[in-house]
């Protein structure tokens, strides 16, 4: 008897955390997620296409490099803001679906964060260890706080380079799972990281 009471109190108890969680994340929360989400499809964009067309030691290039680092500080400054917030602020709890696909989930925004502040930061770093430094927006000049070193220059730029990647497809793989609940599952996933 004792135990049927315990399992009713849990289960309300579950129901009582439920109705008290958000139902969609906070303003605050979707307007950084798809400012983000626009700023890093634009930086990827960018960078594989025209960066990469731009002869080296050229007038042009540097400053075109320097607009693309000082948007990468822009971003990385608010994908810190964007992690504080979703620290502060407790999110909706998640949808129901099976164990694999929720550890999945979870496992995919892991590595996701782990893209977005491993991106910059590798391309800020870098940055650091070349004589050029960062000119931000072509107006300030942020001297190098390291050495010349052509050698950690180039370790920090194949990070950068790596994790762009791996980012890009991570996106993709985050798109066609918000598809796949949009169109199979019919839940209401978007909806809670969607201004109404």
């Amino acid at each position: 008897m004792n135990d049927d009471a315990d399992a009713l109190a849990h289960a309300g108890a579950h129901a009582d955390q439920r109705a008290a969680a958000p139902r969609r994340f906070t303003r605050t929360a979707i307007v950084l997620h798809w400012l983000i989400a626009l700023l890093l499809l634009g930086q990827l964009a960018f960078g594989w296409l025209v960066l990469q067309d731009i002869p080296r030691n050229t007038p042009g290039r540097g400053f075109w490099v320097n607009q693309h680092k000082s948007v990468g500080l822009v971003i990385g400054l608010l994908i810190l803001l964007r992690i504080y917030w979703r620290l502060r602020h407790r999110p909706p709890p998640p949808l129901p679906m099976p164990a694999w696909q929720r550890r999945a989930a979870s496992a995919s925004h892991l590595a996701l964060y782990i893209c977005m502040v491993l991106m910059p930061l590798s391309g800020y770093l870098g940055s650091n260890f070349s004589k050029y430094g960062i000119k931000l927006f072509n107006t300030v000049q942020l001297a190098p706080w390291g050495s010349d070193n052509k050698a950690i220059y180039a370790f920090f730029n194949q990070t950068h380079a790596v994790t762009a990647t791996v980012l890009a497809l991570l996106i993709a793989v985050h798109v066609l799972a918000v598809a796949k609940h949009m169109w199979i599952d019919r839940d209401d996933l978007l909806a809670r990281m969607w201004l109404r």
